[in-house]
């Protein structure tokens, strides 16, 4: 009877966090290949980085008790990219390659996800007006590349494109990032959880077994904590 009551919990758990990651990985994934600096076509990095993220995701789901499962998982997923940085430096043809790690954390963060700079802060361990000013510092390399490359070159994608200078959804005013496809609106960012969302697909998807190892993309091994 135990055996069975732990199996239909196990199971519960599996189908739940499947359907998650079939409505929430596809946009989780390009936040991970932002952060990366992958282009398009060749995560693997990424997926790696997201697989670590969803495998602890997966390991506390029953102890989220209400918590939204995508936020967990964002802070999990800019946490190891935090400690990970410095594997992440060189230049690797992706939309943000030109800035350094930090300063794609932060400008993901802030305009891709739409975080409040006092929550970045809080997340990074930052004060709120060092994550400002990354963060214009990242814009400002990010607005003198595009003009470098003249106006009339193909957008690169980067989420749903808003235009420039639209209000995020935290109510903060917005800081478009011409060229990028990032700006400071960012609506619809991500799917309904719990069985319920639409199945966003971003080249890679994701599923669960019984155990604690979630699949992204690739399916790589989630990566030893740090």
């Amino acid at each position: 009877m135990v055996r069975e009551r732990r199996a239909a919990r196990d199971g519960r758990r599996a189908r739940e966090f499947e359907a998650f990651v079939a409505g929430a990985g596809g946009r989780l994934l390009h936040a991970a290949t932002l952060l990366t600096a992958e282009p398009t076509g060749d995560t693997e990095a990424a997926e790696r980085l997201l697989t670590a993220a969803l495998a602890r995701t997966y390991a506390r789901w029953d102890r989220l008790r209400g918590e939204d499962p995508y936020d967990h998982t964002r802070r999990t997923l800019a946490a190891l990219f935090a400690h990970r940085g410095h594997r992440y430096r060189r230049p690797r043809g992706g939309t943000l390659a030109r800035l350094t790690p930090q300063e794609r954390l932060v400008l993901v963060l802030r305009l891709y996800e739409g975080v409040a700079e006092e929550q970045t802060a809080a997340a990074l361990g930052l004060p709120v007006e060092r994550v400002r000013a990354i963060c214009t510092r990242a814009v400002t390399a990010m607005r003198s590349a595009a003009h470098r490359r003249g106006t009339t070159g193909t957008r690169p994608s980067a989420g749903t494109p808003h235009s420039a200078g639209t209000p995020p959804s935290n109510g903060t005013t917005g800081t478009g990032v011409t060229g990028t496809g990032i700006t400071g609106g960012v609506t619809g960012r991500r799917a309904a959880t719990g069985g319920t969302g639409a199945k966003a697909q971003a080249g890679a998807g994701a599923g669960a077994d019984t155990g604690p190892q979630a699949q992204a993309g690739s399916g790589a091994d989630a990566g030893a904590a740090p």
